[in-house]
């Protein structure tokens, strides 16, 4: 679906370069802390910001001689963008219909009545649960292949986050082409909903992991500083110093606790992983 090779991008203070790949038919999650290059990435990919890259290929074409029909096929919800504070969900859907041939009027008829939007009420008098529902709900409306989610879900409650990643799951259960590349700081909510991980700090790619390997052979080991000294640290991927000792990454959490008896060792999360990698 996308394939991203050596992309970069500079500002002052920031470097971007990072390759990216992302399969059709999955949930890549783009994780990282506020600054680390994903609104850049998603930007790049969109067209919306001037880049150097060596390959970059969506729905096997060249990034640069993609047609509107393809541009089409693309869904997305940046960060930082939305619609005019001053329209209603039925100026959205006027819009949608006059840009999307393929925009679905009859789904997004019943989602503005499933999140009890008034179709008349001026988009500011929303709530930011209910903008965000609006925000997904026009990206998925045409019934895109490649959805870009950027943030989609920052400043909701627990059960409006909910139901954004339940219309991302319906929407992949609707075609094995579907394919999201989405990032957000709530990482335990990607946790259960990506295949794969990119780790990006200061622009740069840290780590890439399948979410089956990285949720089930990366832990955490605590260790005194006795502890330490004597154990093996060729699968160490970072420390920190701690008051008892340290607090270490590996993605071999069998081979210590096979090896390492009486080591605490916890699954490490995508948390501590963020934290323990930055």
């Amino acid at each position: 679906m996308l394939q991203i090779q050596d992309l970069k991008k500079t500002y002052p203070g920031f470097s971007l370069q990072a390759d990216l790949a992302v399969e059709t038919g999955s949930i890549v999650g783009l994780i990282g802390a506020n600054g680390a290059g994903k609104s850049t990435i998603f930007k790049s990919i969109l067209g919306l910001i001037r880049t150097e890259y060596r390959q970059m290929e969506l729905f096997g074409k060249d990034a640069r001689s993609l047609e509107t029909s393809d541009r089409e096929q693309i869904g997305a919800v940046l960060a930082e963008s939305g619609f005019s504070g001053y329209l209603t969900p039925g100026d959205v859907r006027r819009i949608l219909k006059a840009m999307y041939p393929g925009f679905d009027e009859a789904y997004f008829d019943e989602k503005i009545r499933s999140f009890r939007l008034d179709e008349k009420k001026q988009i500011k008098e929303f709530s930011t649960g209910m903008k965000a529902r609006l925000k997904v709900l026009a990206a998925l409306s045409h019934h895109p292949k490649f959805l870009l989610l950027d943030e989609p879900t920052a400043g909701l409650d627990v059960v409006a986050r909910d139901e954004v990643y339940t219309m991302i799951r319906d929407y992949m259960a609707e075609s094995e082409e579907h394919t999201v590349l989405i990032s957000s700081h709530i990482s335990t909510d990607l946790e259960r909903l990506c295949d794969d991980f990119y780790l990006i700090d200061a622009g740069k790619i840290l780590l890439h992991e399948s979410a089956d390997i990285l949720l089930s052979e990366y832990a955490v080991l605590k260790v005194t500083p006795e502890q330490y000294a004597a154990l093996d640290k060729t699968y160490l991927l970072r420390r920190r110093e701690d008051p008892f000792g340290y607090t270490c990454l590996t993605s071999q959490m069998a081979y210590y606790r096979e090896n390492a008896p009486g080591l605490v060792i916890e699954k490490a999360g995508l948390d501590a992983l963020i934290t323990l990698m930055i």
